[in-house]
Formats: C-alpha cells, sequence, structure tokens
C-alpha cells in the first residue's frame, strides 16, 4: 500500500507544460489551484479542491523571473501546509542559485543554502530536483532530496545520431564528473576546458584545453547554458584545436541575455536541452533541440509515492 493517500500534481504559474506532461505520464488530471497577484503584487495561492492527508507535489522551476517563482512556490508549500496535506514534495526541475554555493569571494551569501531553509521553514516535506549545479546543494536541506539527472535522456538522443569519431568535452573542470559519464555511455574519450571566470559579470576567459580533440566531433556537456558567452568561447577553442563538428549538451536551458543569437551565430551545429524551464517563442531556433523530462519526473514521482527506490531508475 502507497505510504500516503492519493497522489496529486500541482503547478505553480513557472512552467504549467511541463506540470501537464507529468500528469499526463502519471494518467492523472493536474490539480486545481489558483494562483494570481493582487494589484499590490502580492501572491494569492488557494488549492481548488481537498487535498487532506494527499500526498502532494508542487511542480515550479524556478525561472524568470527567479524571484517571484520562489515566493509563489513558498506561498503554495505553505498553503498545502495548512490545508492538512499528507506530504508535501516541491518539485523543482531547475534550482536557481545553485551557483552560489560558497563563499567564493569576501561577505558574499549563500544563497543556495537560503532557499533551502526557506523551503524547509515554509513546510516542504522532501525536494525532487534534477542535475542540480553543484551536489552538496543536497547536504543544505534537513529533509530528503531526490537529486535525478538528464544526462541519460541526452546520452541517448546523441547516441541515435551515430556520430564518427566522438570526443566528450567537459566546460570546465566543475562539470568533469558529468562529462565523464556522458563519455561512458558513449564510449568515447574524455576533454576538458580549463577556464577562468572574470569577476561576477560573466565574462569567461579560456585558457586550455586539456585532452586531444584534433580531427573529432566535439560534445560540450555542461549543466546548463545561461548568456551562452562561455559555451560559444569553448567551441570557438575548440574549432582552433581542431575539433570538426561541434554540438553541446545541457540540462537547464536558461538562455538569458541575448544567448539564442551567441548560439545561433556560433559554430556549433546542435544545442541539446531539456524542458526544465520553459522555453517562450523568443528562445527557440532551429539548432536548439528541446527534450523533455517529463517522463523522468513523472516515474520518480511515481516511485516516491509508492515507497519504491528512485536511485533504482538509473541503475544498468
Amino acid at each position: 500500500m502507497p505510504p500516503f493517500e492519493e497522489l496529486r500534481v500541482f503547478s505553480g504559474t513557472a512552467h504549467g507544460e511541463l506540470a501537464r506532461s507529468i500528469c499526463d505520464y502519471l494518467g492523472i488530471p493536474p490539480g486545481e489551484v489558483n494562483v494570481f497577484k493582487f494589484a499590490n503584487d502580492n501572491t494569492f495561492v488557494q488549492f481548488g479542491e481537498n487535498i487532506r492527508q494527499r500526498d502532494v507535489f508542487l511542480v515550479q522551476p524556478f525561472c524568470y523571473p527567479v524571484n517571484d517563482k520562489i515566493m509563489e512556490l513558498l506561498i503554495m508549500v505553505d498553503a498545502a501546509k495548512r490545508a492538512s496535506a499528507g506530504r508535501i514534495t516541491a518539485v523543482i526541475p531547475y534550482y536557481a542559485y545553485g551557483r552560489t554555493d560558497k563563499k567564493d569571494q569576501p561577505r558574499v551569501p549563500i544563497t543556495a543554502r537560503l532557499v533551502a531553509d526557506l523551503l524547509t521553514t515554509a513546510g516542504a516535506d522532501r525536494v525532487l530536483t534534477t542535475d542540480l549545479h553543484a551536489g552538496q546543494i543536497q547536504g543544505f536541506f534537513n529533509i530528503p532530496v531526490d537529486e535525478l539527472t538528464a544526462l541519460p535522456i541526452l546520452a541517448r538522443y546523441i547516441a541515435e545520431k551515430e556520430l564518427v569519431d566522438t570526443v566528450v568535452v567537459a566546460a570546465d573542470i566543475g562539470a568533469t564528473k558529468r562529462a565523464r559519464n556522458m563519455a561512458s555511455r558513449l564510449d568515447s574519450p574524455l576533454a576538458i576546458m580549463e577556464k577562468r571566470r572574470m569577476g561576477n559579470n560573466d565574462r569567461i576567459e579560456t585558457l586550455n584545453v586539456i585532452g586531444d580533440v584534433g580531427g573529432k566531433t566535439a560534445i560540450i556537456v555542461d549543466d546548463e547554458i545561461d548568456t551562452g558567452g562561455s559555451l560559444v568561447s569553448t567551441a570557438k577553442v575548440l574549432e582552433a584545436r581542431g575539433a570538426t563538428e561541434l554540438y553541446a549538451c545541457c540540462t537547464h536551458g536558461v538562455l538569458s541575455a541575448g544567448a539564442v543569437d551567441r548560439v545561433a551565430a556560433s559554430n556549433l551545429k546542435e544545442l541539446v536541452i531539456t524542458d526544465t524551464l520553459p522555453m517562450a517563442d523568443g528562445k527557440r531556433h532551429p539548432k536548439i533541440t528541446v527534450l523533455s523530462v517529463a517522463p523522468l519526473l513523472g516515474e520518480a514521482i511515481h516511485r516516491i509515492h509508492s515507497g519504491l527506490s528512485v536511485g533504482a531508475m538509473f541503475e544498468p
């Protein structure tokens, strides 16, 4: 028997399309909830159905405007708690502020920890997320955190292209483990970009390529693409080092501040991302392929509700 009563999935205003796709996978209708802002910019949340002792999942990636979406989720969690939900799981496909996971400069915050504290204080019982920027963020929570990875989805797509003489390139040192796992799935060698971030202005100075990319099809791997500046500069260096074709795979397509134009004008043949974040029409481009994580999240939600292992999803 499931540990909690009926499973219900609700969506905030961040990514209703993904929430509906998750519900389609689970074979249930989306939960009824009313979320809007008053004229004074205050957020209002009201569940439109009984959730007493229900197993409630709230789907809300932290997309633009990030702070609004975080606050909206906190209010949803509080409303569910006060409506006597049996268990509340915050489903956060994209966890913003993930880069702020440590004090790397004097007098700066650790915002990733602050957001974790806010979610716990609001009343979330567990968190379900995808490809955190830094694995230690799981330790910022005092509640269970299930971190899924979209790597198998991305690797399967690349494998089906049957590219020849490939090399997987970690976008930086921090992406090495993710890239190594991708390389293992594709039976390809690994290379690593060594780079340095210049201050807080998103500017990257690429320094070196560790590994052989000459004459190969390079597949750049990272957890997210934000402005696209780092990815485009990486692609330029790889081309200069002799790479013949260039692809990139990222779980989270933030695509802010002209990123789509940079990708369109770059020497990348294709950028593969997932739908952990909504894709507005202005962010769509023939070079950008979007794969769905709805089945991944839906299966994890089913397993959490049924008391089954989530980790078993990724076992060979």
